[in-house]
């Protein structure tokens, strides 16, 4: 490679998301790789700034990016495709930029899926549910529907109003029954929670930075979780949250937000870069940097 040659440049769409892991991610795997590409992060403060942000990508020549909260639903109408389960769920996490030309994708079903394989038939027929109303709420739901196959899906949500807007035009929505999170103070809702094979948090509650940090989906102290349960939490940072916490507790299996992120990242990195992502150094160098950033809570 030639030392003036100039680099592809990648990076993620978000609101307030300095700490992601992502470049962190992408970096290690393009300079293992040997690729020239860099991948950065873009803090766009909100909705109305989105459009404006890829028609800069279309003019500046990025190469892609990946979206992640609040915007995985407000890029689509500025793309110009979208893979079959982006359109599915009417959600982006992946943007690829090919001569102006944006496409986008979403790699957060299969990346969702992945951890989870090793349960299947635990919950293949069996109700599940998840908290969320966004575009990961929906990945989730889709994924669950592809891979899984359970009887329903319970979607847990402070406004049933939020739920209907999230399963607008999806075309599996007699799958999901909408509760309201405050069903969980009644003894219907906790013998719901309590009957579900897969618990999943798709809110960003729990992540490091927000007022919420130290907080939970679930009322602390209540018996909602036991063995033979799986707690599922999309937010990687800590890697283990105040749920996940609660769930090992009560004996429960639990799956970290780290590795959705990273079985979604492999899938954009290989969209972006037709390569397989050295997922091993990857993994390695990711959880030697949380361990010094101290972001692993110590049980």
């Amino acid at each position: 490679m030639s030392k003036r040659q100039a680099k592809k440049v990648f990076g993620l769409i978000g609101r307030n998301v300095d700490y992601s892991w992502s470049p962190l991610i992408h970096n290690t795997a393009f300079e293992t790789i040997g690729l020239p590409c860099v991948y950065t992060i873009f803090n766009i403060a909100g909705p109305e700034l989105v459009g404006d942000a890829l028609r800069g990508c279309r003019a500046l020549g990025i190469s892609g990016f990946s979206v992640t909260i609040p915007y995985k639903k407000t890029v689509v109408p500025f793309l110009d495709e979208l893979s079959p389960e982006a359109k599915a769920i009417g959600a982006v996490n992946t943007i690829v930029n090919e001569n102006g030309r944006l496409s986008g994708h979403n790699t957060d079903i299969a990346g969702f899926a992945a951890p989870l394989m090793p349960w299947a038939d635990r919950i293949r027929g069996k109700r599940v549910c998840i908290f969320g109303n966004g575009g990961a709420a929906l990945a989730a739901v889709e994924a669950f529907r592809v891979f899984f196959r359970p009887s329903s899906v319970l979607l847990f949500v402070r406004d049933l109003n939020k739920a209907d807007e999230m399963l607008e035009g999806y075309d599996h929505r007699n799958l999901v029954t909408p509760c309201r999170t405050g069903d969980l103070d009644l003894p219907l809702g906790e013998q719901q929670l309590q009957e579900c094979s897969v618990i999943v948090n798709a809110t960003p509650i729990g992540t490091v930075g927000r007022m919420d940090a130290v907080a939970s989906i679930v009322p602390s102290g209540r018996e909602l979780f036991h063995r033979g349960q799986i707690i599922y939490d999309m937010v990687y940072n800590p890697l283990e949250t105040r749920l996940l916490a609660d769930a090992h507790a009560a004996g429960a299996d639990t799956v970290s937000g780290i590795e959705m992120l990273i079985a979604q990242a492999a899938r954009a990195f290989f969209i972006w870069t037709g390569r397989e992502m050295p997922i091993d150094t990857v993994r390695t160098v990711l959880m030697r940097e949380i361990e010094l950033a101290g972001a692993v809570c110590r049980r």
